[in-house]
């Protein structure tokens, strides 16, 4: 079984809560995969925002520049139902401000007015876009993994995996299916058993090696429809009914990467170690 498993999908999010996008290669870098949440919604205080309050930033599309085949992540596309589309240029980030996310505070890029008169009209309340710089510290974990091992706008871990077999065996159980995007996975792994992921401790995707940190429990962003931007019951009733643990639901596992390299679809994955 373990020589079947391989690397069957790869997202990022430029920007969290807003849609994904599916790669067929990308690059893992000090923070995830290269253009991962940089990009962040803030309130006009500065705290985040997400789908758990403004379903409708599911709508949001997102757009990056592509240069010689490598991601532009200093260029944005933004588009969404009712509006003109709007093209972004990091050049104009000139205004440091400092962002909170869950507690976490962070110094960021201000993206400029155009953004923000944009995504106010959109979400209908005042709000900015920022920018993750790279010389901005944000510890993984707050900090519980050191100083040195940094996150994005990630909720607290540059990775999320999920397995195609663990989805599937939800779908079994629910009168409508629902795509893998509800859960909003970085790394999508088939030929597993359902929920096999639980128990692996430390894996190699192609030439990067990752520790399995901890389960990921979900909140109400996969009551999310992604297409739709409405908030719906399913499938997190279901999914309580067995995988409700210490007053949690869970799906899927948060990742760390002990290097750097480029990851493609199809890449084996590896099984290096298991949780006792």
């Amino acid at each position: 079984m373990t020589a079947s498993l391989i690397l069957s999908g790869l997202h990022i999010y430029p920007i969290k809560s807003a849609a994904g996008i599916e790669l067929p290669t990308a690059q893992v870098e000090a923070r995830g995969l290269q253009g991962d949440r940089r990009y962040l919604i803030t309130d006009s205080r500065g705290k985040f925002i997400t789908q758990r309050q403004f379903p409708r930033l599911a709508l949001i599309r997102v757009g990056l520049g592509n240069t010689l085949g490598r991601l532009d992540c200093d260029r944005l596309t933004l588009e969404a139902p009712g509006m003109l589309p709007l093209n972004l240029f990091l050049t104009q980030a000139v205004e440091t401000v400092e962002v909170e996310i869950w507690g976490d505070r962070t110094q960021s890029l201000h993206c400029g007015l155009e953004a923000q008169v944009w995504l106010s009209e959109f979400l209908q309340i005042p709000c900015q876009l920022v920018y993750m710089p790279d010389d901005a510290q944000r510890p993984t974990a707050h900090g519980q993994l050191g100083a040195d091992q940094l996150v994005s706008f990630a909720d607290a871990y540059p990775f999320l995996l999920t397995s195609e077999a663990s989805l599937a065996d939800l779908n079994g159980r629910l009168s409508q299916p629902v795509p893998m995007n509800r859960f909003r996975p970085n790394l999508v792994v088939s030929g597993c058993d359902a929920f096999a992921e639980d128990t692996w401790a430390r894996i190699r995707i192609g030439p990067v090696e990752f520790d399995l940190i901890k389960g990921c429990d979900r909140c109400s962003v996969p009551g999310v429809d992604q297409a739709t931007g409405i908030q719906v019951r399913e499938p997190m009733p279901t999914l309580a009914k067995y995988r409700l643990r210490a007053g949690k639901i869970w799906f899927g596992q948060n990742l760390v990467q002990r290097g750097l390299g480029h990851l493609q679809v199809g890449n084996a994955v590896e099984i290096l170690a298991t949780k006792l």
